[in-house]
């Protein structure tokens, strides 16, 4: 007869052979969440191709502040971006230039029990854009919506960021056209860079740009670009006498430059991970200072606008 103690000795030592394995393979694949915080792990964002400068500098000071972060940016039009974070599971978060529909929050109510948070990170305006050579590089909103509905007498050939998608183009179809098309002698330009090399190879040109590209001195390859193309003053439409102005900070501030619109992040993430650190990294101050340092508008911090005289 077997000893009682031996055999219970060898089960114990069988279930430890088949048992450890398990619990090692289950604690080297812990749950997403488990791994992930605020300040580590790794987040996949769509964003407007209109914002490429900025988002990279805050993407640069974030990753650099956190070193176990990784974001992987993928800048794309503005309806590419929306299309990835309802049907790409990689992508948690996008940077784009309008908010949710109600009918895209009940989509995500039905299908995810949850609404993906979003809100305002700063202020942006379409820039207008001209050759050197240009004769003119002032005009009243009746004439930039003349030019893109193909109706003006100026014998100019508007350039935008590709011809549907994009948020410069929806930009254009909705708020100065008011629902009407674009006209047939609107050019399409891969990017926002495209449209700067086309305005300055083509005197008869005016490009439409999101003045991320273009409104920083400070930035040398946005100096190499003002060197190829003017920036036109547009019709200040609520100014008290007849003004023009261009989109700088202080006109985009104030809603004095006609063209300002607004900036949204959208965040699929119901959990404390590097989606919601990096949101709150954009939000407060280091970021909100980015935005202003990029000239545009910062949306959650106050800043004083002071009026001087030169």
């Amino acid at each position: 007869m077997k000893h009682p103690f031996l055999s219970w000795t060898s089960l114990l030592a069988k279930l430890f052979v088949y048992v450890t394995p398990l619990l090692v393979v289950h604690c080297s694949n812990p749950n997403k969440k488990d791994r992930e915080s605020t300040n580590s792990g790794n987040i996949h964002i769509s964003v407007d191709e209109s914002f490429k400068p900025v988002i990279d500098s805050q993407i640069s000071v974030f990753v650099a502040t956190h070193p176990n972060a990784k974001v992987d940016a993928h800048y794309k039009p503005e309806a590419d971006c929306l299309r990835d974070l309802f049907r790409d599971s990689l992508t948690r978060m996008v940077i784009v230039t309008r908010a949710m529909t109600a009918d895209e929050e009940k989509f995500f109510k039905d299908s995810l029990n949850y609404v993906p948070r979003e809100g305002i990170l700063a202020f942006d305006a379409v820039a207008v854009i001209v050759n050197t050579k240009a004769k003119d590089s002032i005009f009243t909103m009746n004439e930039i919506r003349d030019i893109l509905g193909g109706n003006s007498k100026y014998k100019l050939r508007p350039v935008m960021d590709g011809t549907r998608a994009t948020s410069t183009v929806r930009y254009a179809i909705d708020s100065i056209l008011k629902g009407k098309p674009l006209g047939p002698n609107v050019t399409a330009s891969q990017s926002s860079e495209g449209v700067v090399d086309y305005v300055a190879k083509n005197e008869d040109a005016i490009g439409f740009i999101g003045v991320s590209w273009i409104g920083n001195p400070e930035d040398t390859n946005q100096i190499s670009f003002l060197e190829k193309v003017r920036i036109a003053s547009i019709e200040c439409v609520s100014c008290t006498r007849e003004t023009y102005v261009k989109p700088y900070q202080a006109n985009i501030a104030e809603k004095r430059y006609p063209m300002v619109r607004s900036l949204y992040y959208i965040l699929r993430e119901n959990y404390p991970g590097l989606g919601s650190g990096l949101v709150n990294f954009l939000q407060y101050e280091r970021g909100q200072l980015i935005f202003r340092r990029a000239y545009l508008w910062p949306a959650r911090m106050p800043f004083e606008v002071r009026q001087v005289e030169l």
